[in-house]
């Protein structure tokens, strides 16, 4: 704003409080004072007309102008009569300009904003708050660093001298330390990943920086765990697989808790990143589960997934999530089932943990029953697996030994069933150097048969 400008604007303020002033003789003096005359002369039932030709002469009004003036004058300046009363005014959320050496030092405790309290007449408060420039300073120039705090009062240039003014809060309690700077290595870390195209996922990030510098006292350096590029994966651009390039990205601070570190510097404050979508697919059956007992007597002799023996869906998500997946399971209820020929379900198929997509989400499942046969199958000790053994030791089973298992199901298809088919191991977790007497355990995922295991596997353990 230029000086012309400024004097057009001070004018025209000037002109609208002159104006206030105005409005407020003519309210509250001139238009009473009129009443209380017109009331008086009607009572004293004295002639208007002839007052009328008395006011109606020049010389008379002047004389009545220049009494009115000369009594408001005595008035207002004995303060007799307040014009404008005085109010109070609160100026919320004003920021406070710290000054202070930002290259050399760090400043622990500044407030952001504070609140300006004004108090005096309200013209003189709207006139404030007209020119502006309501600047709070937190001058710490001539303070150096130290172990001990400061307690610093803040200032703020009034504008208009006639007011008072207070500053909530007036008094700050600061510590000035030495900044310092350290090397930190950068990674990254995913947002609103949920937003991407389902049957993508991201396959690879490449920040274009490794390593950054982080500036703030030798304390907050210390306290930083991590250093991460937020990438937003809520992008319009990102709906097929593909390299894209992002600018922008901010970085940020953790400590060990992961939480947000805001009095350090980081230089620069944001990165560029390479970001590739890939669409990775596998396709794994539908694992039928059951629940309950049938009826005595019966077994479970066929099971079809939307009219099919054997039935897959496809999954996507990242590789590492889908290569872990071998199936999909889904689980029925057929307790008490069996007397009738056959019964159907319509399932849902539940997306497994951390699968982005999954291509079906139901399926109809039937079954169907027969009598239940039974066989009994040896399973030689020399084809159980021993799983979750300390790397430290052995297990050593019984020359030539053997576990029988006994199979539950309708003769076609126990009849099917050799000890090629069976896949049998025993969970050696926690086990440590010793002989053991060891549950045997089963892989199965047919819904049609039942095994029973009688005997407990005989094994010791060693030492390599």
């Amino acid at each position: 704003m230029n000086k012309r400008e400024d004097r057009k604007k001070k004018k025209n303020l000037l002109v609208a409080f002159f104006l206030g002033i105005y409005k407020q003789i003519d309210r509250f003096l001139i238009l009473p004072i009129s009443r209380f005359i017109f009331k008086i002369m009607d009572k004293l039932k004295i002639n208007s007309n002839k007052i009328e030709k008395i006011l109606n002469r020049p010389n008379i009004l002047l004389y009545l102008a220049l009494i009115f003036a000369i009594t408001m004058f005595f008035l207002v300046d004995r303060e007799v009569i307040n014009l404008v009363h005085n109010e109070a005014e609160v100026l919320a959320n004003q920021p406070v300009k710290v000054l202070y050496n930002e290259e050399a030092y760090v400043v622990e405790g500044v407030v952001n904003n504070v609140d300006i309290i004004l108090t005096g007449n309200k013209s003189a408060i709207y006139l404030a708050k007209q020119l502006g420039g309501h600047e709070v300073v937190l001058d710490l120039t001539d303070y150096k660093p130290s172990n001990s705090s400061y307690r610093v009062k803040l200032t703020y240039n009034q504008t208009v001298d006639s007011i008072k003014y207070k500053i909530d809060p007036t008094y700050v309690t600061v510590t000035i330390k030495n900044k310092v700077s350290k090397l930190f290595a950068v990674s990254y870390e995913l947002l609103n990943e949920n937003k991407l195209n389902e049957k993508v996922s991201v396959g690879n990030v490449e920040l274009s920086k490794s390593e950054v510098v982080v500036k703030g006292s030798e304390d907050a350096l210390n306290k930083i765990a991590t250093v991460k590029a937020l990438v937003d994966l809520n992008n319009s651009d990102y709906k097929d697989a593909g390299m894209y390039e992002t600018d922008n990205i901010p970085l940020v601070a953790y400590d060990e808790k992961g939480n947000l570190l805001t009095n350090v510097e980081i230089v620069p404050s944001s990165i560029s990143a390479s970001v590739t979508l890939d669409t990775y697919k596998a396709t794994v059956p539908i694992k039928v589960l059951t629940t309950g007992n049938l009826i005595t007597g019966k077994a479970i002799s066929s099971v079809t997934i939307n009219g099919n023996e054997k039935y897959s869906v496809d999954i996507y998500g990242e590789k590492s999530v889908i290569d872990s997946i071998t199936s999909v399971p889904v689980t029925i209820d057929v307790n008490g089932l069996g007397n009738s020929g056959s019964k159907s379900y319509n399932v849902t198929v539940t997306k497994p943990t951390e699968v982005r997509y999954i291509s079906e989400t139901s399926a109809k499942i039937n079954i169907s029953f027969g009598d239940e046969k039974q066989k009994t199958i040896e399973i030689p000790t020399s084809s159980i697996a021993a799983r979750n053994l300390d790397n430290n030791l052995v297990p050593n089973f019984p020359s030539n030994g053997n576990i029988s298992v006994q199979i539950k199901g309708v003769e076609s298809v126990i009849n099917s069933i050799t000890e090629e088919n069976i896949s049998a191991y025993i969970d050696l977790t926690g086990y440590t150097v010793g002989t053991h007497e060891v549950d045997l355990k089963l892989d199965s995922d047919d819904p049609r048969v039942a095994f029973i295991v009688n005997n407990k596997v005989s094994l010791e353990i060693t030492a390599k």
